[in-house]
């Protein structure tokens, strides 16, 4: 089996596995009772937060739990919305942000919100210029992913943040969930930033929103004590100690995964580069971990299910996205609707073997060759 869809989730590592499984065995006790099993619980969630946040950055107070990214996604930006609409209604964001940012963003637009679209240049980069010449005095928040999760884009969301700072009265937001445990990112400048942890070999179920101690939101979820005022819900201690032990794991020898990453992703390129209906669409300073490319007249789910019979799994779009004929992330990119259709995700990691990438493109040339009608 060579699994190259990583991006859309990651198998859980055995570690992992181990933390939840003795956090279920032993921290089962509700981590709000004032009992002696529940205060050992609640001292589990507090040293699993305090690990999380000196990785992150971030106090301990500004870390809000939720079910994952998209839950996350959600609460950051209807959250600053509802909270501040007297403020103002306006919102800036781009057409390379994830369903679940797209999806309450779109809630917001039909509650009579202004959503503006940012521009960005043939590598799918913003101009820092150009956005701020979109803020308004009615502009209360601006929401940007670090990193597309179908094509590897990388924005300089800390410059932005930097930028962003001279307009106080508006807040920053961004997804970085498919950027923990690749890349290291500064969040001094972010007021909320979204992840989950099936993205980096942790359990499905569990995510955060990381949210400055300084600003307020309207909760998403009402009642019900929580590890903070802002999502209520009886709190997850195993998911979160796990969690915490994925996020250790994964944020070890960074430099060391980028690299190999890199050069594996260089050997996919140079590779599929050499089919004549085959182009790239990531740009070469994308995320080395994913890598999006287009097979010209070849549907993406054609291409995704000749590959399965070889026990090659790679993905159409994002696992999140809604069926669409076409990817709205490439078509933005390239503005061509035959590549939008017809593009298909390999995502990497560093478990990655080079076994595997051999393997990979022995299959997908038998693939290519007999969906193109190429005799090989």
């Amino acid at each position: 089996m060579i699994y190259l869809d990583y991006s859309a989730t990651t198998p859980v590592d055995k570690e992992v596995v181990e933390t939840f499984s003795k956090a279920c065995l032993n921290y089962w006790a509700n981590p709000n009772s004032l009992h002696k099993m529940g205060v050992e619980a609640k001292k589990l969630i507090d040293a699993s937060t305090e690990q999380i946040a000196n990785i992150l950055g971030v106090k301990t107070s500004e870390i809000i739990y939720t079910s994952g990214a998209s839950e996350a996604n959600n609460l950051a930006i209807v959250g600053i919305a509802e909270k501040f609409q007297n403020r103002g209604k306006h919102i800036i964001t781009t057409n390379f942000e994830h369903s679940s940012v797209l999806g309450p963003v779109g809630y917001l637009q039909r509650k009579g919100y202004d959503i503006d679209f940012i521009d960005t240049d043939e590598n799918g980069k913003i101009d820092i210029d150009k956005l701020r010449s979109m803020i308004r005095d009615d502009t209360i928040l601006v929401s940007i992913t670090a990193v597309n999760s179908e094509i590897g884009i990388i924005e300089d969301v800390e410059e932005i943040g930097k930028m962003l700072k001279e307009f106080p009265k508006l807040f920053f937001h961004v997804d970085i969930t498919q950027a923990v445990g690749k890349i290291k990112i500064d969040l001094t400048n972010i007021d909320l930033a979204s992840l989950s942890a099936q993205k980096f070999f942790g359990i499905k179920g569990v995510g955060a929103l990381i949210k400055k101690e300084s600003i307020q939101i309207e909760p998403i979820i009402h009642g019900g004590k929580s590890t903070t005022i802002y999502r209520s819900g009886t709190p997850a201690t195993q998911l979160i100690a796990s969690m915490a032990k994925a996020m250790r794991l994964v944020s070890s020898d960074l430099d060391k995964h980028y690299e190999y990453v890199t050069n594996i992703n260089k050997k996919v390129r140079e590779e599929l580069s050499k089919y004549e209906k085959v182009r790239i669409n990531s740009p070469e300073d994308a995320l080395p971990y994913i890598l999006n490319i287009s097979i010209l007249g070849v549907k993406p789910e054609v291409m995704q299910h000749a590959l399965e019979e070889y026990d090659v799994y790679i993905s159409t779009q994002t696992a999140c996205a809604t069926k669409n004929t076409e990817s709205p992330s490439v078509y933005a990119l390239t503005h061509d609707k035959e590549r939008a259709s017809s593009s298909v995700r390999i995502s990497l990691s560093y478990k990655t073997t080079e076994e595997e990438i051999d393997g990979f493109i022995k299959a997908f040339d038998k693939c290519y060759n007999k969906l193109t009608n190429i005799k090989g």
